[in-house]
C-alpha cells in the first residue's frame, strides 16, 4: 500500500511539474503555453487515468470496431480537457460564440454517431453505448437555469441512462462468452458514474466558471457558398443546449391529443404534412450525407432547434430502412412512400408527430420524448424503447407491441388491432385506449399494471398484478 501511495504522489508531482512548464499536447495549439496550474485540470487527468484508461485497456484486448469507437471516446475526453483549459482563459461567450467554442466536441460526437450508421455490425451495442454516452460531455454547455439544460450533474446522469440500455445489452450478451467485453462495459459505466459525475460535482456543479478578464470567443464566419465536390460541413452544436423550449411545448399532451382526435375524425389534416421527396432520399442524394439542408425544409415558423445527438434526418437508407432522427418540434412529419419490406427507426425526437402512411415491416421508437407516432399496419412489431411521454396510434393492425424502459405511453388501438400482443418491461404509466362499442362512443382507457405481487406457493412463485381500482 505504501509503495502504491508513493507512486501516486510521484505521478501527481510529475504532472504538476509538466503543467507548470507549459506542457500541452500538439492538438492544443490554441491553448496558452503559460496557462496556470489548476486543481480542476489535475483532477480531470486523475479521473481519466483511473477510469478511461480501464476502458481503453479492455478495448485493446477486444480490438476491431470496439477499439475504434473507444479511441473516439478517448478523443472526446481529450477535447473536453482542452475546452476546460480554454474556459479558464475565456470570457463567457454569447450563443454564437458558445456554438463555435463547442464545435470540436460536437465534431467528435458526430464522428461517434457516424460509426453506428449503415449496416449493423456485431458490435452495434458497443458503438451505440459510446455514441449515446458522449452527450454527457455537453454538460460544459450549461450557462444557467434558462439555457434549456439540466444542471451539469443531472445532465451527466441523464445522458448515461440513455446509453445504459445498450451497455446492459453488452453485459448480457457476453456474460458467459468473453470477460473482456464484460470488463469493457463495466468500465464504461464507471467512467461516467461515478467518474465524470463526481468530477463535475466537485468542480463544476453549476457549470463552467468563465474568466471575466479573459479573451473573447469569436464565432467563425458562415460561408454562403459551398463547393459541390466538398462534403457538407459538420452541423452546428445543438441550439437546444442553449435556449429553452417554447412555451407551447410545456403542454404537449393537449396538443398531441388534439392531433390524434383530428386524425381519428377523418379531417383533412394531411394537407400540411411534410412529404419526403425523391431528392431527400439517400439513394438519390448527391452528397449521401443524410443531412437535410435548410433549403430542403419547409418554411420555418419558429426558431430552429437541433437535438444534442446530431442533425435532424428523415431519409430512406439503402432502400430498406427509414430513419427519422433528432426532429424537434416538428408535428407534420410523414412517410408515405413505403412498403412491407422496409423498417422505420425513430430516434432522439422531441415534441414531434410522425405519420407512417402504409404497411411496413416494423417500427422502432427509441429515446424520444413527447412524441406521437401514427401508423397503419406493421408486419412484425411496433417497439417503444427508452422513451418518455409518447403517444402511439395504430390505425390498422400490429401483431405485437412492446414497451421497454419507458415512462408514460398512450396506445390508441383500432378495432383491427385489438388482438395485438402487448409486452411491457421496466415501464410505467402505460395506458391503452380502445374504441367504444358504438361509432360515436368515446375511447375507453385501460391502465396496464406496473406493480406485481409475487407469492411462493406449491413450490413456485405465483405472480399477480396489483390492482388500484379499489375492487
Amino acid at each position: 500500500m505504501e509503495e502504491k501511495l508513493i507512486q501516486r504522489l510521484e505521478s501527481a508531482v510529475a504532472r504538476l511539474e509538466s503543467l507548470s512548464t507549459g506542457f500541452r499536447q500538439a492538438s492544443s495549439s490554441d491553448i496558452a503555453a503559460d496557462a496556470p496550474v489548476d486543481a480542476s485540470i489535475v483532477a480531470y487527468d486523475d479521473m481519466t487515468a483511473q477510469y478511461l484508461a480501464r476502458v481503453s485497456a479492455a478495448a485493446e484486448k477486444i480490438g476491431g470496431k470496439v477499439l475504434d469507437v473507444t479511441k473516439v471516446l478517448e478523443q472526446a475526453f481529450s477535447v473536453q480537457k482542452e475546452l476546460l483549459i480554454k474556459v479558464k482563459q475565456t470570457q463567457k461567450p454569447d450563443l454564437a460564440g458558445l456554438a463555435e467554442f463547442l464545435k470540436p466536441l460536437n465534431e467528435v460526437i458526430t464522428k461517434a454517431n457516424a460509426l453506428t450508421e449503415g449496416r449493423r455490425s456485431d458490435f452495434y451495442n458497443h458503438l451505440k453505448a459510446i455514441a449515446d454516452s458522449l452527450t454527457a460531455l455537453a454538460w460544459i454547455a450549461y450557462t444557467g437555469k434558462d439555457c434549456g439544460m439540466s444542471l451539469p450533474i443531472a445532465h451527466v446522469e441523464e445522458s448515461w441512462q440513455m446509453a445504459e440500455f445498450y451497455n446492459n445489452k453488452v453485459l448480457i450478451e457476453y456474460k458467459t462468452k468473453d470477460p473482456n467485453h464484460v470488463e469493457w462495459a463495466k468500465a464504461l459505466k464507471e467512467l461516467y458514474l461515478p467518474g465524470l459525475r463526481d468530477y463535475v460535482k466537485s468542480f463544476h456543479p453549476l457549470g463552467p466558471v468563465w474568466n471575466p478578464t479573459g479573451k473573447t470567443t469569436v464565432p467563425a464566419p458562415v460561408s454562403t457558398k459551398a463547393s459541390p465536390s466538398a462534403p457538407a460541413p459538420p452541423p452546428p452544436p445543438p441550439a437546444s443546449l442553449f435556449s429553452s423550449e417554447s412555451a407551447s411545448s410545456s403542454r404537449p399532451k393537449e396538443g398531441m391529443a388534439a392531433v390524434f382526435q383530428d386524425l381519428s375524425s377523418g379531417k383533412s389534416v394531411t394537407a400540411g404534412l411534410r412529404k419526403v421527396t425523391d431528392d431527400m432520399k439517400t439513394k438519390n442524394r448527391a452528397d449521401r450525407s443524410g443531412v437535410i439542408s435548410s433549403s430542403e425544409k419547409e418554411g420555418s415558423t419558429g426558431p430552429r432547434s437541433f437535438s444534442k445527438a446530431g442533425p435532424p434526418k428523415l431519409e430512406l437508407q439503402m432502400g430498406r430502412k427509414w430513419v427519422v432522427e433528432n426532429q424537434i418540434g416538428r408535428k407534420n412529419l410523414v412517410i408515405d412512400d413505403c412498403d412491407a419490406k422496409q423498417s422505420v427507426y425513430v430516434f432522439g425526437c422531441k415534441d414531434s408527430v410522425l405519420q407512417v402512411q402504409g404497411k411496413v415491416n416494423n417500427i422502432t421508437v427509441d429515446k424520444c420524448t413527447k412524441t406521437g407516432i401514427v401508423f397503419k399496419d406493421v408486419v412484425a412489431a411496433f417497439e417503444v424503447v427508452n422513451c418518455n411521454g409518447v403517444e402511439v396510434q395504430c390505425q390498422g393492425s400490429a401483431p405485437s407491441i412492446s414497451v421497454d424502459n419507458t415512462g408514460g405511453c398512450q396506445l390508441y388501438l383500432s378495432k383491427d388491432s385489438l388482438e395485438t400482443s402487448i409486452t411491457t418491461a421496466k415501464s410505467s404509466e402505460i395506458n391503452v385506449l380502445v374504441p367504444g362499442a358504438g361509432s360515436d362512443d368515446d375511447w375507453v382507457e385501460h391502465a396496464l399494471p406496473q406493480q406485481y405481487v409475487h407469492v411462493f406457493k406449491d413450490g413456485q412463485f405465483a405472480t399477480t398484478p396489483v390492482s388500484h381500482s379499489g375492487g
